[in-house]
């Protein structure tokens, strides 16, 4: 029976692993998508990621893609109520203004629901921060769609730790809502975005924590090991940097394999789901078989030893 953790105060719950959908309508075709989803909810998967915005940075895309996929295969599964749908708001140009402007929140997320075929969003997160409009603001936008039944619970992406205090202390004093969840950029290779004093907000407030880029684009799979392996994927012309400098982790990490019999990956996401304030990392597939790799790292548990080597690699 697969563990579940809540999502901070809120009664949602997911294993220690989110779906990423980012790859889908983009390096996984509709088919290859339908296929990783219905595996990962029979693996006993039930928190699925996406944004308004993928995939609107591939070439002939406007956005909206992998939202349609997962609609789509919604509708054809019939699993909607065995999953959790987590969706952004907030980096996709359109009606309404920009970014968190009150009524680009309210159109972008009517347009979330009609492309996802559903009648609301689990989780909606604001994408990124929007200095450019007051908290206050962007917090009865949110009001307007959880009174309307359209959004269950909100996160925030991107945000540091100063505004996401004033986010949270803003909502205690006005009754609105607030950030339940938080998605920051974390993993064995890039620590500095959370650890500190946002991790310790986090913790204190009880906000649930799930980490985006958990595999560092794929460099903690051990993919990635000399300058030639770059062209092995689109993402591999951003890694040259890690090569140089995280030698030291992936050493930790393969002696750590050798230890438990795990795959790279699966070490990568449990040090993730290991950390004070995680709920569940997130991590996307392009085929079933990566899928279950993954999936395999929800009964991974490290030893506190195990845990202190890499974390020590990686600081």
């Amino acid at each position: 029976m697969t563990t579940l953790r809540r999502l901070g105060a809120t009664d949602l719950e997911t294993p220690p692993l989110m779906l990423g959908g980012n790859v889908f309508g983009w390096t996984a075709d509709k088919q290859t998508s339908f296929a990783i989803l219905d595996r990962f909810v029979d693996r006993g998967g039930r928190m699925i990621d996406t944004a308004d915005v993928y995939s609107a940075w591939v070439d002939g895309h406007t956005g909206g893609e992998s939202e349609r996929v997962i609609g789509e295969w919604l509708r054809r599964s019939g699993k909607r109520d065995e999953v959790l749908i987590a969706t952004k708001v907030g980096m996709l140009p359109g009606e309404g203004g920009d970014k968190l402007a009150p009524m680009r929140i309210a159109i972008a997320c009517e347009a979330s629901l009609m492309r996802l075929d559903t009648d609301r969003i689990d989780v909606y997160f604001a994408h990124q921060d929007d200095e450019d409009v007051p908290q206050e603001a962007v917090l009865e936008a949110f009001d307007k769609l959880v009174t309307a039944g359209k959004v269950r619970v909100i996160g925030a992406s991107n945000f540091n730790a100063i505004r996401l205090k004033s986010a949270l202390d803003l909502a205690r004093d006005t009754g609105l809502p607030h950030y339940h969840v938080l998605q920051p950029e974390y993993n064995l290779v890039s620590r500095t975005k959370f650890e500190g004093e946002l991790q310790d907000l986090c913790v204190e407030r009880n906000i649930a924590v799930t980490p985006y880029y958990g595999l560092a684009s794929g460099f903690l799979t051990g993919k990635y090991r000399t300058r030639d392996d770059l062209d092995k994927s689109v993402r591999g012309n951003r890694l040259g940097d890690l090569l140089e400098n995280s030698k030291d982790v992936l050493d930790a990490m393969d002696a750590v394999a050798g230890e438990t019999g795990a795959t790279l990956a699966q070490i990568a996401l449990a040090w993730l789901a290991a950390q004070p304030g995680v709920t569940a990392p997130i991590a996307s597939a392009t085929s079933v078989a990566q899928l279950d790799e993954l999936m395999g790292s929800i009964d991974l548990t490290l030893t506190d030893d195990q845990l202190a080597r890499l974390t020590a690699a990686g600081a």
